[in-house]
């Protein structure tokens, strides 16, 4: 370098200033090498040899633009600067949002239209009929095509379902069988998106900021579940129950526009074909990983006896006596809860025994619902349920991480169907059983009993999977 200087310092003032005139290499020229055209070399003179760059995550042809961001700034902040995560959460809140202000109106459609105990659970037991089908048959679909187009295709079937309950509200055309046979179309849809949602999350960043990842989706849902059924109990006091599914219909098509803007998620490996033996693969794998067989059934027996979010409209008319105001907040209290704790748990460091706090967690929320069961009021029922939401955000994670790390790529929408199917079943069975036992008995009776067998059941499992106690990420997970 220092010749070369010396050379074109000997030159004479016009030969030199034509020395550094010398055009610059066009930049279309240099694609495929380095800026400085050499490759880098050692002291020697000798080619260094390069180092291995980190691959993207797998499937997501997007994340080429995934910004890389300082190992020293939180976890959470560096979920939050991946501009493919920020198009997800916001299209996650808005399906979210629409899916539950359509379930509160649901709800209190029912209840309004009947007058009966066993009619919400006859809508719980409606939406729990395609949960199996439907999510076994879109778990293999989405290993198998792109995660993006089925999201959209679901958004899309929704907003139509909506639309169509909104109009028949409005015109007062509505029936219990068209009311029932819409709750069943929009529970297929949903159970349809699920695994393609949830097998999306992981390809969208980094393993070791995962689980802070799985805490702001959901929290993001979280949310949605707070804010939808306030706004439902607002909505339906000026505009009615058809206002309601109108701004539903609106979050809907917002959820379209930001799931465009997601990246395309496909399988970079042959997908398995749409057969029993794909979806075999995903069962067997569950039934012989004890934490994720064990996580799974605790969230769906506990939730199955403990869950009242269908006798809500119950409570809120008969016993606290607090109408469609005091019904709102009763039904996000729960939201409320789990928000709550999922804030504190973008600060905290990641469980090292996921498996034991989830235990903690499912015996929180059974003590948290038998509270509420004996509540008469507001206030305590509140406070009960935020409780009992914040137990279940802590099970929702630490779920969430044992079920993602423990699952290769590759199986990960079967895995999270058969996942669906047991939060299905916990969901539409629980309202099922709940309603069902409370017009044999009582709504206290339900309530009450359901949070004791959940402490049984936190019991048992706790001793016939050792294995479930004993989890730690990271030492058998599958990349």
């Amino acid at each position: 370098m220092r010749q070369k200087n010396a050379s074109i310092l000997a030159l004479s003032p016009g030969a030199r200033g034509a020395a550094f005139k010398t055009p610059p290499t066009p930049l279309s020229g240099l694609r495929g090498r380095s800026l400085t055209g050499l490759e880098p070399r050692d002291r020697t003179g000798n080619e260094a040899l390069k180092k291995p760059s980190t691959p993207p995550p797998r499937f997501c042809r997007g994340c080429a633009r995934t910004k890389r961001v300082s190992e020293t700034v939180h976890p959470t902040l560096q979920v939050l600067a991946q501009p493919a995560m920020r198009w997800f959460l916001a299209a996650r809140f808005s399906l979210m949002f629409g899916r539950s202000l359509v379930a509160a109106t649901l709800s209190y459609h029912v209840f309004l239209v009947t007058d009966s105990y066993a009619a919400l659970g006859l809508l719980g037991l409606i939406e729990f009929l395609p949960v199996i089908p439907g999510s076994l048959l879109a778990g293999v679909v989405a290993d198998r095509y792109d995660r993006k187009r089925i999201l959209i295709a679901s958004a899309s079937v929704s907003l139509l379902g909506t639309a169509t309950l909104a109009y028949l509200t409005r015109s007062q055309a509505d029936s219990m069988p068209s009311i029932l046979v819409l709750a069943l179309l929009l529970a297929l849809v949903m159970s349809f998106a699920r695994p393609a949602n949830s097998a999306l999350l992981p390809n969208l960043v980094p393993r070791p900021i995962f689980q802070n990842a799985a805490v702001l989706a959901s929290s993001t849902v979280q949310l949605a579940f707070i804010s939808g059924p306030i706004a439902m109990g607002f909505l339906a006091g000026p505009w009615g129950l058809a206002g309601a599914y109108a701004v539903a219909v609106v979050f809907y098509g917002w959820a379209l526009f930001f799931l465009w803007g997601l990246p395309r998620v496909t399988p970079s490996a042959q997908p398995s074909p749409i057969s029993w033996t794909a979806v075999r693969e995903g069962l067997v794998f569950v039934w012989r990983r004890q934490p994720v067989l064990g996580a799974m059934t605790l969230d769906m027996l506990a939730v199955i006896f403990a869950g009242a979010t269908a006798l809500l409209p119950v409570y809120a008319e008969e016993i606290l006596q607090v109408g469609p105001e005091g019904y709102g907040f009763l039904r996000s209290a729960i939201a409320i809860g789990a928000f709550s704790m999922a804030i504190l748990l973008m600060v905290l460091r990641p469980f090292q025994k996921p498996g034991r706090v989830l235990l903690l967690a499912v015996w929180v929320f059974g003590f948290a619902t038998i509270l509420f069961g004996v509540s008469r009021s507001l206030g305590l029922s509140v406070i009960a349920l935020i409780a009992a939401g914040m137990a279940d955000q802590v099970s929702m994670t630490t779920r969430s991480v044992i079920l993602q790390m423990s699952t290769p790529d590759a199986l990960r929408g079967r895995v999270n169907a058969v996942n669906f199917i047991f939060i299905g079943a916990s969901n539409e069975l629980g309202d099922a059983e709940s309603g069902f036992l409370a017009s044999l008995t009582s709504a206290t009776f339900s309530v009450v009993a359901g949070g004791l067998a959940c402490l049984g059941i936190v019991a048992g499992v706790s001793a016939g999977m050792p294995q479930l106690r004993q989890y730690e990420p990271g030492r058998s997970d599958p990349p």
